[in-house]
């Protein structure tokens, strides 16, 4: 079997089994925006913050668990500055107060992924499950 083929659905998989797990532990908290999420790592050192640079390893799938971007099997993190409308809404406040290694997966509805373009692959009236793993606060 072709390894990348094999690696997208063990990713898909994953996060199926992440958001089936996360909403039938009732883990799940919902902010005044929306946005429902849940720590599946905590991590440790400082918080982030609005105006920190930070590297971000994420994947982002609709909640049928399609994946619609990965880079979480890479060694190259996306660099993001938080508040500096490089993210969508809901990745900016998911980051906030998130640490070193700390995993969190939120759900997050429409009106916080809104984009100015989107990809092909995203349709804008989704809501997405987007994986987080904070890897380094620059």
């Amino acid at each position: 079997m072709h390894k990348n083929y094999l690696c997208s659905h063990i990713v898909k998989f994953s996060a199926i089994a992440l958001l089936l797990l996360s909403c039938s532990t009732g883990k799940m908290k919902q902010s005044p925006s929306g946005l429902q999420y849940t720590i599946l790592k905590k991590g440790n050192g400082p918080k982030a913050k609005t105006g920190q640079e930070i590297l971000l390893f994420e994947t982002t799938s609709y909640r049928t668990g399609q994946v619609l971007y990965s880079n979480e099997n890479t060694t190259t993190p996306v660099k993001v500055l938080i508040g500096g409308d490089q993210a969508t809404k809901a990745v900016d406040e998911a980051l906030l107060g998130m640490q070193e290694g700390e995993i969190k997966q939120i759900v997050a509805p429409p009106y916080l992924v809104k984009r100015k373009e989107y990809p092909s692959n995203v349709h804008p009236d989704s809501a997405l499950v987007i994986k987080m793993i904070l890897h380094k606060i620059l």
